[in-house]
């Protein structure tokens, strides 16, 4: 599904526009929802970015960060109105409306006119025009896409450009991941063209870290961290009691499973972590094991094969418990993977 040209069509007159993407945004999210508003504005359109929740300080950065409206109870009816007097919503990052919190009511019962770009696989249908392509790299990739397929290259400015290469860049894994194709290259090296600091936008996203982080990590890594070599699996499980300890703020254990996928030999790796609402987990994996189909049979998630998500509404002891009773259903094909 690639609307361009309906969705050119549908931008020719300047509209009132919100922009959201999924709960707790990663950079992908936020980057790509802000270099769309910023490109956006840039054609006469009034833009407004609400996202489900707050995210990590070290996006704040971002151009357009201090417009973004993160949803709170307390501002319930004023979300209601920015969606109720929206004439188009971008839906951003995410493939079904449950990503999206408390704002999904409101959106889907909105009369504006929806737009999904998006590269997650198995999209639900809440839409009336798409950009869907689950073999980009990121929506970042999607949103470039479209600003270039619709002649406006020259539009991309430096801080759209910074915001859209944040999105590449961490989807990619610091392009070190199996999605990272000639086409993600490409368009990095456009980009770069623009005249980024590739160096700083690294620098601002990884190594921007609260003291309170890394003590989070270190007791993560010494206490917390277990391996299972008969399945070549290794996870973590965090309580709220220990987030609070730690003190740990939105954003802080974004990332904290690909340590545990970097230990020799692990194929498949996991976080599970106490929101008090519900069990949050993050899979991933190497090569050809597709931890997408794990999460979404036993865990109703999904998400990329690499890279999904899951959540339970057991205990946290319960739902380790049942990710090593299903274990052994894949073992054969864990050991099988390099």
């Amino acid at each position: 599904m690639q609307d361009i040209d309906a969705i050119g069509t549908v931008l020719q007159q300047p509209q009132t526009v919100l922009i959201t993407t999924h709960q707790n945004p990663d950079a992908d999210a936020v980057g790509s929802s802000l270099g769309l508003a910023g490109y956006l504005r840039k054609k006469g359109h009034r833009v407004t970015v609400v996202t489900p929740t707050d995210y990590g300080q070290n996006l704040y950065w971002m151009s357009g960060n201090e417009q973004v409206i993160p949803f709170d109870e307390k501002i319930r009816v004023s979300v209601n109105q920015l969606v109720e007097e929206a004439d188009l919503i971008f839906c951003l990052d995410f493939s079904s409306l449950d990503r999206i919190r408390e704002l999904a009511p409101m959106v889907r019962q909105s009369r504006a006119k929806k737009i999904l770009i998006d590269h997650h696989l198995e999209p639900e249908s809440f839409t009336d025009l798409a950009l869907w392509d689950p073999t980009a790299a990121a929506t970042a990739e999607l949103v470039f896409r479209l600003i270039v397929q619709l002649g406006d290259k020259a539009l991309i400015d430096v801080p759209i450009a910074e915001c859209l290469y944040a999105g590449l860049m961490t989807d990619t894994g610091s392009f070190r991941h199996s999605n990272t194709t000639g086409d993600v290259h490409r368009m990095a090296a456009d980009l770069i063209d623009i005249h980024i600091d590739v160096s700083s936008i690294h620098r601002r996203i990884f190594d921007n870290v609260a003291i309170d982080k890394f003590r989070l990590l270190g007791y993560v890594l010494n206490e917390k961290l277990k391996v299972l070599p008969d399945y070549k699996f290794a996870y973590i499980t965090l309580t709220d009691a220990e987030l609070k300890q730690y003190r740990s703020k939105t954003g802080d254990t974004e990332g904290m499973v690909n340590y545990a996928l970097a230990v020799e030999g692990v194929v498949m790796a996991a976080i599970l972590i106490d929101r008090l609402e519900e069990i949050r987990i993050s899979f991933r994996s190497v090569g050809d094991f597709s931890v997408r189909e794990l999460a979404s049979k036993h865990f109703n998630g999904g998400g990329h094969r690499n890279a999904a998500g899951g959540r339970s509404k057991l205990t946290l002891a319960e739902t380790e418990r049942k990710l090593l009773e299903i274990l052994p259903e894949y073992q054969q094909r864990l050991l099988e993977t390099v």
